[in-house]
């Protein structure tokens, strides 16, 4: 074979072999970068009285929570929520429960409606935080839980 078709063959083979390769590191490096993509795409927002556009207080955590309740047919009002948050924790999104019976048995109720972990998961309402201490969360989940109670939250009037 003549030189020059030597070179070209190699040259090819070359390549061919350096094409492969290069395949093989991206075949590798497309799940990473896809994964990362797909997962910052597919992360959801969640519902909070700020990116719903009211203030970070105890009026915008009720105001916000009234939006996501309506969004998924979910009756109460503010008045009724207000009365309720106020009885249960003052308005303080970290109070904890931990004197009662469901303390004592180690799921203590929390947030601004004294949830307990259970109820919160089982009546937690999609588009809101799982963390029960979040307050748009817990008045949802708490309201979700009233209205399958009692109709609404708005019928509460004790502990519940």
């Amino acid at each position: 074979m003549p030189a020059a078709a030597q070179r070209s063959t190699r040259t090819s083979r070359l390549a061919r072999r350096l094409a492969v390769a290069g395949t093989g590191i991206a075949v590798l490096a497309l799940p990473l970068i896809g994964a990362t993509t797909a997962s910052a795409a597919t992360t959801p927002t969640v519902a909070t009285a700020s990116s719903l556009g009211y203030s970070d207080n105890l009026d915008g955590w009720i105001r916000a929570s009234l939006q996501v309740m309506s969004q998924h047919g979910i009756p109460g009002t503010y008045n009724g929520i207000y009365r309720n948050v106020i009885r249960e924790s003052s308005g303080n999104p970290y109070a904890i429960n931990l004197w009662d019976s469901n303390a004592a048995a180690g799921i203590p109720s929390k947030g601004l409606l004294q949830v307990i972990d259970p109820t919160f998961r089982a009546y937690h309402v999609e588009g809101t935080s799982w963390d029960s201490y979040d307050p748009v969360a817990n008045i949802t989940a708490a309201c979700n839980y009233a209205a399958a109670r009692y109709g609404s939250i708005d019928n509460v009037f004790g502990a519940y």
